[in-house]
């Protein structure tokens, strides 16, 4: 939950409430706290909305929500990640 946590830390140091950048992703904040916490993804739309809201590069949100799925992946597959994210990072060049 690599952006669950980055989203939470921006949140405390920006002093904004869940039910705000619920708003603002016009979500209900039950929803957006389960993001937070990794419970569910949020849309790639979304994490582009945060990124606007609090002024940071995207690429940042999104490299740390798109980890989030890889490591979901591969999450139980202790003998074959690493050999998985190898060949994967081989492929990328």
């Amino acid at each position: 939950m690599l952006l669950g946590d980055k989203i939470k830390e921006l949140r405390d140091e920006h002093g904004v409430l869940q039910r705000q950048l619920a708003a603002l992703l016009e979500i209900d904040t039950p929803m957006f706290s389960k993001i937070e916490r990794g419970d569910r993804y949020a849309k790639r739309t979304q994490v582009i909305q945060l990124a606007e809201y609090f002024k940071i590069d995207k690429n940042e949100l999104l490299t740390l929500w798109l980890a989030d799925k890889v490591l979901d992946v591969v999450e139980g597959e202790d003998e074959l990640k690493r050999k998985v994210i190898e060949v994967a990072q081989e492929r990328i060049g």
